[in-house]
């Protein structure tokens, strides 16, 4: 290959013979320089930097070695042919083939490899390679991968005031959310509005809910009126919104018929209309209304323990209510988780106060958070307080059969699953989001997510079980996505859940029994010796005799 080139150009192009002199300096321009700039100057020693102000006038051209490529292949569909057979000629392939048929070589060759090109033919001809094999056979699950990832945040547009509680609508994706920002007072510390959230556009809010100059501390939607809600203000009154005709409320109870203290919690039950909702507050009493008409309660109940049927409620020892359950299965059934640590079990049925508030569970020393029943086992409810959560049964009053151990954050909200019966969400006062398995691990959570740095004061489930909106101090809404191992129930699941909390049960009625002996035993050895510690007749008349002879020597002594 050639790697020289030849250049060509023309005599006359080369130009004249460069004649130089000798010759002096010469001023073309003097510039003054300024005193201005000559004190800015610093001088620096040593300078750590190259300056060349000259501009560049090279230019290089090299001539490098090119590499040349060719393609070529051969044609395996006949074998591989020297290159003097031209394989388009019958009469010369068959020539050269009778050639190599004589060599000895070729002989050996085909007697050494025919018996393994011989058993593969045979293999393969035996072999369905078309089939599906093993396909009967049931595959086998893959590694559970649980996550939880942040799909959406609903920023509010005026930052920093709390989100007190979310509400899914029925059976859509739309959720209300209730702000509300409140000093030590109880009084506001910035405007009240609340706001109606589209899952799928968190950009900007679809509808703003004014409340008169008061904060929302809760909201509910209607079960059988998507487009209606109910919410609880901080004055104590409860309003019914509808998003059709704007913000501004529909209704509003009347200042004498509202709640004493603030309306802290507000539910819907389940009747005939589909409208009728329950309110609480910390004043301990509990009222029900008809969203068609807020002039007056239907129903109302003090939230006061009586020890009789005869005793009647008192106000001045009432119990203030935290937070409000309500299962649609059990119509005339509600309980109450009240500021002093009790969930109190209640029936609208029941004549007299004593009967209408049956039972108590002493869960929590501080305020009841949150309060909510299992979807698939109505016997068994979540509580939420002090730094733990636990699950409770109705069979056992004295102890919780599953609780949390201490966290290190206080625990601020708790919900279940609705699709999968064992698992339980809770939100931590750090920002962290724990979701708990009890079909998986009972002493630690299966998964926790850190949402946001400042805490989390709200949180709901969607219907479907793969979303949560979870509300922060700073009013933002996250909405998390769980994966679809944590979303859905396996067929087995339930009677594991079954069998784990009977088995939780039960040892809780064993201990319970158990306390119930030890604390007889030590009251009757008690009734033993107080009756034999009342004195005798024979006692009595001994002391009376020490107590007069103890007077006549005093009396010889006086005189």
């Amino acid at each position: 290959m050639d790697i020289t080139y030849q250049f060509t150009k023309k005599r006359g192009n080369f130009g004249r013979q460069p004649l130089f002199c000798d010759q002096g300096p010469q001023i073309c321009d003097s510039i003054v320089p300024l005193v201005a700039e000559r004190k800015n100057y610093i001088l620096r020693n040593p300078v750590h930097q190259q300056t060349q102000n000259t501009p560049a006038a090279s230019k290089h051209q090299v001539n490098t070695i090119r590499a040349e490529y060719t393609h070529s292949g051969a044609n395996h569909a006949e074998g591989g042919w020297p290159k003097d057979v031209n394989i388009t000629d019958p009469e010369a392939t068959q020539r050269y083939r009778r050639k190599i048929e004589k060599d000895d070589n070729y002989i050996h060759c085909v007697m050494s490899l025919s018996p393994g090109l011989e058993h593969y033919v045979l293999q393969n001809n035996a072999i369905d390679m078309y089939r599906a094999y093993y396909a009967e056979m049931s595959s086998v699950p893959g590694p559970e991968r649980s996550s939880v990832r942040t799909v959406n945040v609903c920023r509010e547009p005026a930052p920093g005031r709390c989100v007190r509680a979310v509400c899914w609508q029925p059976d859509g994706w739309q959720f209300a959310a209730a702000h509300a920002l409140v000093d030590f007072d109880r009084r506001s510390l910035a405007p009240q509005p609340s706001y109606v959230w589209d899952a799928s556009h968190p950009q900007a809010p679809l509808l703003t809910l004014g409340a008169r100059d008061d904060a929302m501390l809760d909201v509910a939607y209607a079960p059988r009126v998507p487009h209606s809600l109910a919410a609880s203000l901080l004055g104590g009154r409860v309003g019914v919104w509808d998003t059709r005709r704007g913000g501004d409320p529909a209704l509003l109870c009347p200042p004498h018929i509202a709640h004493r203290d603030l309306a802290r919690r507000l539910l819907f039950i389940n009747t005939k209309s589909g409208q009728e909702f329950f309110s609480s507050g910390p004043h301990g009493v509990c009222k029900w209304w008809d969203m068609r008409n807020l002039n007056e309660v239907t129903d109302e109940l003090i939230v006061d323990l009586v020890k009789s049927s005869t005793e009647q409620p008192n106000m001045a020892t009432a119990n203030g209510v935290s937070a409000l359950e309500y299962e649609p299965t059990i119509p005339s059934r509600f309980m109450l988780g009240t500021e002093n640590g009790l969930v109190i079990s209640g029936n609208r049925k029941g004549k007299t106060a004593f009967e209408k508030l049956p039972a108590k569970y002493e869960a929590h020393l501080g305020p009841v958070w949150s309060l909510e029943r299992n979807p698939g086992f109505l016997k068994n409810f979540l509580t939420v307080g002090d730094w733990s959560a636990r699950v409770w049964s109705e069979d056992c009053r004295d102890s919780a059969i599953i609780w949390t151990p201490p966290s290190r954050h206080r625990i601020t909200a708790g919900a279940w699953s609705p699709t999968r019966m064992s698992l339980m969400v809770l939100t931590q006062w750090n920002g962290a989001l724990a979701v708990w398995d009890l079909l998986r691990h009972q002493h630690r959570p299966a998964l926790t997510a850190q949402l946001c740095p400042e805490p989390l004061f709200s949180l709901r489930m969607h219907e479907t079980g793969t979303l949560a909106a979870c509300g922060s101090e700073k009013g933002n809404i996250y909405l998390v996505e769980l994966s679809p191992n944590m979303a859905h129930t396996d067929k087995n699941d339930k009677a594991l859940l079954t069998a784990m909390l009977e088995r939780e049960s039960k040892r809780e009625r064993i201990l319970e029994a158990r306390l119930r002996e030890l604390r007889l035993r030590q009251k009757q050895p008690e009734r033993t010796a107080s009756a034999s510690a009342l004195p005798t007749a024979a006692d009595l008349a001994a002391l009376t005799a020490q107590y007069a002879l103890a007077v006549r020597r005093e009396l010889a002594a006086l005189s």
